[in-house]
């Protein structure tokens, strides 16, 4: 893990912007950056930000102007020296000042390879290293919330009592191996199963929060399907407040899926606006209508929109009865018209969730999405909660469980110590695997992998 490479990225995203960062981290970096100002004594104080001349260093020709801030080592993001470029957002500058350093004899720095090498110098564990980037990737305040609570370092903080209870029994249950003929007696024995359960329920509660969790994180996907002119489009701008999908009074105007992310109550729906359902002989709206099926096979919840103004056709059957297994609510639009109502739901469709909006006047809509997070448990209970988002956290706090419980059956039987040792030993593995004490390399190079760049 470690490296005695200086590496160098463009922090900032891609593209033209008022200011672009380069950054730099290693023990030649200030070096570096002595060799583009062309001055070998420049001796900056640490956290206070120069502005300087930078210089080409094959021909003498100025590059830019720039802010340079240097973190000396140890306190820094990564626990290296690193010095910080604030240039201007030219991608043609910034390009020339990071090749300027590339023929200085930095690196390129790989996906997450700044936080990496904090974990590895000790700056931050791995749970607050993956934080780093689901707050990059947070798509709302709730998410951005979550993850920046786990960067503080609540994750480890709830997991490290956990561990040091473990640590608690696991020490008599060795000193009993090594030192006592005697089994445990019962006193002890009973004593460490309600330990091992009231471990068991904590880490358990943890791990029930993943669903909500992943919700924040990931979001949902919604379709919006029905027949040509039933309102998915208007439905789907209104919901937006944005003019996104082409709204006409000809059927079929809707020959593409077309998606947005919306925020409901700070979990991220991805909602897709389809094309209508019905049979069709033309063969640009058949593929249309293919890739709403591909839609409807990918979401998590489709809501189907009916013509509340209209009896129902064939059609509206059809789509009721294809999507019957599948998790979804039925939008009763037009609710405004006069003659609302004339849709009436038969058969199975009147155990459906529906519900009366109205796409013109916005009449129905704040209660649809309460009705698209509910079958998700998405409520405001979870806003001040602590809530498990990594997929990775939560197989491990199962697999935490798992053991516990193993070790509590064991010990009911009065087994020998040794096998309720093993047990005890992999629930603090796993544990362990979470902050990153044990995690094996190629899981470390499977996480950062999902990071930028410069970062």
């Amino acid at each position: 893990m470690q490296s005695s490479d200086t590496i160098v990225a463009l922090s900032t995203p891609p593209g033209r912007s008022g200011i672009g960062v380069i950054r730099l981290s290693g023990d030649d970096s200030l070096d570096y950056v002595r060799s583009l100002l062309r001055d070998e004594q420049f001796a900056p104080d640490p956290h206070r930000v120069t502005l300087r001349t930078l210089r080409d260093t094959d021909r003498d020709e100025t590059l830019d102007q720039a802010l340079l801030t240097y973190f000396k080592a140890p306190h820094s993001f990564t626990g290296e020296d690193i010095v910080e470029l604030s240039c201007h957002g030219s991608p043609v500058i910034l390009l020339r000042v990071i090749d300027a350093l590339l023929h200085l004899g930095a690196r390129v720095a790989n996906p997450g390879e700044f936080t990496l090498r904090a974990l590895s110098n000790g700056r931050m564990n791995l749970t607050q290293a993956e934080a780093v980037r689901d707050l990059i990737d947070a798509q709302t305040h709730a998410a951005a919330r979550q993850a920046a609570r786990q960067l503080g370092g609540e994750l480890s903080s709830r997991i490290q009592p956990v561990k040091d209870a473990l640590i608690k029994i696991i020490v008599p249950l060795e000193s009993a191996i090594e030192f006592v003929e005697d089994d445990l007696p019962d006193v002890a024995i009973a004593k460490i199963g309600l330990q091992l359960q009231g471990l068991t329920r904590n880490l358990e509660a943890l791990a029930n929060t993943f669903r909500a969790g992943r919700l924040l994180k990931e979001g949902l996907k919604v379709a919006l399907i029905g027949r040509p002119n039933a309102g998915k489009s208007s439905l789907f701008n209104r919901l937006l407040s944005s003019e996104r999908a082409i709204v006409t009074d000809i059927p079929g105007t809707t020959r593409d899926s077309l998606s947005e992310v919306l925020n409901i109550k700070g979990v991220p729906v991805l909602l897709t606006d389809t094309a209508g359902m019905r049979e069709s002989e033309d063969p640009i709206e058949h593929l249309g209508i293919e890739r709403t099926r591909r839609a409807v096979a990918d979401a998590d919840l489709i809501v189907v929109v009916v013509d509340g103004a209209q009896p129902l056709s064939a059609d509206d059957e059809a789509i009721l009865a294809e999507v019957f297994d599948a998790k979804h609510l039925i939008a009763l639009n037009k609710s405004d018209l006069v003659n609302f109502g004339a849709a009436r739901l038969n058969g199975a469709s009147r155990h459906l969730d529906s519900l009366p909006v109205s796409a013109k006047t916005g009449a129905g809509l704040e209660e649809l999405q309460h009705a698209i997070l509910r079958p998700f448990d998405a409520g405001n209970e979870h806003d001040e909660d602590f809530l498990i988002t990594s997929a990775r956290h939560f197989d491990l706090l199962r697999r935490a469980t798992g053991a516990l419980h193993s070790s509590g059956g064991v010990l009911h039987h009065k087994a020998s110590e040794d096998l309720i040792l093993v047990g005890l030993y992999d629930a603090l593995r796993f544990l362990d695997e979470i902050t990153g004490e044990t995690t094996p390399e190629d899981v470390l190079s499977e996480i950062f992998a999902t990071f930028c760049i410069g970062k």
